[in-house]
């Protein structure tokens, strides 16, 4: 603190660390506080890294057939085998890595934030508009999300777009659920108070003052849904209402292998499978990493 003059004083403020070394000290401080899904955070970047990168990392074009190599082992050449035309399976997890990635972030991304907005305005206002959409999310949450989504997918008919829109209804309910609780708490705060008895608007309370606080709730949910959307994607593709062939995705390759014979080649299952399910137990621990470390109850048992 240093004194210009008798009357005027001024202090020395320290300036904010620049944004890269934030980024970086939060990352420290999460792998820090939660080291197991910090861990698994990384393997969510290296497969979102690869699924970008798709074009370059596969060896071969998925796609390509080669009558000459069809169903063969692992080996040197092919180190996931091929399939049933001879297309190289390792080509082919990692091009359906980048399809099953964009449909569920793109899923997920809209499905919960109208779910997200559909909860502030039902927490916020109340009353007759609040029962009515409580009791239509109870009746889309009596269905199964897979029975859900595949009947969407059916009715609107196959394509990538199809299968987004039908997951994406799958999300809405849950969070609009979870927002809504929050904001129900939120809006009894005496800082809402104060800003209503100021004169604020409706919409200004809700986007200005609650909305924010609604953000990390959203991350949590986002980020845990992502592996259920991973698992309904592979699901409709299974079933052969997903995204059509040829496009290379998890669940279309599940559902060639059970094609090819009553007892199919052990490859073309273990390696999709072993994609799926090292996917989703990546963005679900990862998830719960960010709701410990975000959640302030928890926090003392991190």
């Amino acid at each position: 603190m240093t004194a210009t003059s008798p009357n005027t004083i001024t202090t020395d403020i320290p300036s904010r660390p620049p944004l890269p070394r934030r980024i970086v000290y939060g990352i420290g401080r999460f792998a820090r506080r939660s080291p197991m899904s910090a861990f698994w955070g990384g393997i969510a970047i290296l497969i979102v890294a690869m699924a970008v990168a798709a074009p370059v990392v596969a060896p071969k074009d998925p796609l390509r057939s080669n009558f000459r190599t069809m169903t063969k082992a692992p080996s040197a050449q092919n180190w996931f085998g091929t399939d049933q035309v001879g297309r190289d399976t390792l080509s082919r997890v990692i091009h359906g890595s980048r399809t099953s990635l964009t449909v569920a972030f793109a899923a997920v991304l809209l499905g919960t934030t109208l779910g997200s907005f559909w909860g502030l305005i039902c927490g916020f206002l109340g009353g007759r508009f609040d029962l009515i959409s409580q009791r239509l999310i109870e009746f889309m949450q009596s269905f199964p999300d897979l029975i859900l989504a595949m009947a969407i997918a059916m009715a609107l008919g196959a394509g990538t777009w199809t299968v987004i829109v039908a997951i994406a209804i799958t999300r809405i309910p849950f969070g609009g659920r979870v927002i809504r609780s929050v904001v129900l708490s939120l809006k009894e705060m005496q800082y809402v108070e104060a800003a209503r008895g100021l004169g604020a608007s409706n919409w200004r309370l809700m986007l200005r003052h609650i909305l924010p606080q609604c953000i990390a709730p959203y991350m949590i949910l986002a980020t845990t849904h992502l592996g259920v959307a991973i698992v309904i994607e592979a699901s409709l593709g299974f079933l052969g209402v997903g995204i059509p062939p040829p496009s290379p995705t998890w669940g279309n390759m599940l559902s060639d292998a059970l094609n090819s014979g009553l007892v199919p080649p052990w490859w073309l299952v273990f390696f999709p499978g072993a994609a799926i399910t090292l996917t989703v137990l990546a963005f679900n621990l990862l998830g719960d990493g960010i709701r410990d470390v975000l959640d302030p109850r928890l926090r003392g048992s991190v």
